[in-house]
């Protein structure tokens, strides 16, 4: 292996591809989209003129913008806590509840990543139902006697962005819980047995034990959620199609609607790029928490 990596053509070989396809299919669409940002006008060129920064003083007094922002920044707070969180749960009963069958638990708990957006869209829909027939949710709350409380879940503004988040949460809690389970696997059994010989409690272990040893993966999970949440647009089209109104429009649907519906190409690669940038940005400032990255 050593001598490998003391091979710069052998490096080249594995290293120069990847970079190729990643500057192809990552970087270059960026600086397209830098690019065009600067310019107005529609699709195909017509009326195709320089800007300058016009697109992006229009950001700050287009409500359409504004309103789009505000739904993914609370999309984002609510749907990466609740993912991380459970996802940890989970990983918690696979290490110390579930001892048999627990690969086929751990399976059971994952199916759902692996599941097409729109079908888990067309559940959850059914799930939410009121009319023609009540769906689960509505029969539930029926059946304990909590028929006050039986509403149009995804047909009502209040509730539509919790009841998508809560979508999205049930889908990747498999992910995140497989990911931090191997980090727990990874903790020797020893380190966890002298803290219970020493009188640690459950709590007492997770906050002074395992929180600091899986604080590293955690950190990575916050910055998958985050990014894959603040660029939400498949399972919003599929299950509420950004109603009603605009309640669960995001910032990637009001890009694609502008881009590609209105074929205002400079302003809505302006808005592609405030996305990226949501999601540089914020990466950076979560893993700055990461005490063991800054040092």
């Amino acid at each position: 292996m050593n001598q490998v990596l003391r091979d710069k053509k052998a490096i080249a070989a594995f290293v120069v591809p990847g970079l190729i396809l990643y500057t192809l299919l990552v970087i270059l669409p960026i600086v397209w989209s830098g690019y065009y940002s600067f310019f107005d006008g529609t699709a195909g060129m017509k009326n195709w003129a320089f800007a300058g920064l016009k697109n992006y003083g229009k950001l700050f007094k287009d409500k359409n913008f504004l309103n789009s922002l505000s739904v993914n920044m609370r999309y984002v707070l609510m749907v990466t806590a609740g993912q991380v969180f459970f996802g940890l749960l989970m990983a918690l009963i696979f290490k110390f509840w579930v001892k048999k069958f627990g690969a086929l638990v751990r399976t059971i708990v994952f199916f759902p990543v692996v599941l097409p957006t729109v079908a888990v869209a067309q559940l959850f829909a059914k799930i939410y139902e009121i009319q023609p027939h009540y769906g689960l949710l509505n029969s539930l709350l029926a059946g304990v006697g909590l028929e006050s409380w039986v509403q149009p879940w995804i047909g009502k503004s209040s509730t539509a962005l919790g009841a998508l988040a809560a979508m999205d949460i049930w889908v990747a809690i498999g992910f995140y819980s497989v990911i931090i389970y191997g980090a727990l696997l990874d903790i020797s059994n020893e380190i966890i047995e002298a803290a219970q010989i020493d009188g640690c409690n459950g709590l007492q272990l997770f906050l002074h034990i395992l929180a600091p040893l899986l604080r590293p993966i955690l950190v990575t999970c916050v910055i998958f959620s985050f990014t894959g949440t603040v660029k939400m647009f498949e399972s919003a089209l599929a299950l509420t199609g950004g109603g009603p109104g605009t309640a669960t429009r995001s910032l990637s649907m009001y890009m694609y609607d502008t881009a590609f519906t209105y074929m205002k190409t400079g302003y809505g690669s302006t808005i592609a790029l405030v996305i990226f940038l949501i999601c540089v940005v914020g990466s950076r400032i979560i893993r700055f928490f990461d005490w063991d990255y800054r040092k």
